[in-house]
């Protein structure tokens, strides 16, 4: 005999539980950081690529992508700072998806890493970034207050 999952009613609908109830879940606060750390990165670092406060964004841009680009280096940066920002921004408003986005936006910083030597323990701490972006993604799907059309269950 199976169990019900404990974010559902015995039919199988998701509880429709506030989130103030939910507070004391570990899943749901690991939601709310993981959502938290998806959307306020990517708009830090998106922003710092017209700044350079942080870093000089240039030197991470791999020569073979930048030839790919018919910006220059510092050009490129300023697109990749605003794809940044919409990625953040679609996090906060819609988890399921913006994580994914940002899931695929980190397997691209990941490859142009990889292109770079002596940047392979940045492209390894990216790796664990992207694993915790599709845990976003999964967890979205019981939290998320706007779940993808398909994702919801069916009366």
């Amino acid at each position: 005999m199976s169990r019900p999952h404990p974010l559902t009613t015995q039919s199988g609908s998701p509880r429709s539980e506030a989130p103030e109830s939910r507070t004391g879940d570990p899943a749901y606060q690991a939601f709310l950081i993981l959502r938290t750390a998806f959307t306020v990165a990517p708009i830090v670092f998106g922003a710092d690529k017209f700044t350079h406060l942080l870093v000089d964004w240039d030197r991470y841009l791999a020569p073979a992508i930048a030839n790919l680009s018919p910006l220059s280096v510092h050009q490129t940066m300023y697109v990749v700072g605003v794809i940044e920002i919409i990625a953040g921004i679609l996090v906060a408003l819609r988890p399921r998806i913006g994580s994914l986005v940002v899931g695929a936006w980190l397997a691209g910083i990941i490859v142009n890493l990889l292109l770079i030597p002596g940047y392979y323990d940045i492209a390894l701490r990216d790796f664990g970034l992207l694993l915790a972006a599709v845990a976003l993604s999964r967890l979205a799907i019981l939290f998320d207050a706007h779940p993808l059309p398909w994702a919801r269950p069916r009366p």
